[in-house]
Formats: structure tokens, sequence, C-alpha cells
């Protein structure tokens, strides 16, 4: 199985464009975190991922509920 691009909705292409540091383009990417102001703001940004993939779980649910209820 191909792995996914971290960047853009594609297949990954080995392009190395996602280890670049945000705040050096000229290194590596090291995992120090510096990029991330504060932890909160790093917070936010997941719980809003995590909302987009709650809200498309109900309305998956709810579809299959009235899909049900036709039959």
């Amino acid at each position: 199985m191909n792995k996914e691009c971290l960047l853009y909705d594609r297949e990954c292409v080995d392009c190395g464009e996602c280890d670049i540091c945000d705040l050096d383009p000229e290194k590596r990417c090291d995992n120090c975190c510096k990029c991330l102001d504060d932890i909160d703001e790093y917070r936010t940004v997941y719980l809003e991922e995590f909302m987009d993939i709650q809200e498309e779980k109900e309305m998956i649910e709810n579809f299959n509920n009235n899909e049900k209820e036709k039959e």
C-alpha cells in the first residue's frame, strides 16, 4: 500500500517537502517543536480536525438511519 502525502491530496512521491523545517528551509525537521508557538494552538488544530471527523461520522450515521427508515 502506498503512503499518502502529508501536505497535499495525493499519493506520496518522496519529494521530501514534508521533512523541511518550517522555520529554516535549509534544515531538515528534527521534531524540535520550536515552530509550535503555544501548545494550545496545537491542540486547537487537533480539536478542529477531531470535530470534523465527528461531524462526518454523524452525517453518515444519519444517512444510514434515514435509509433504514425508507425500507
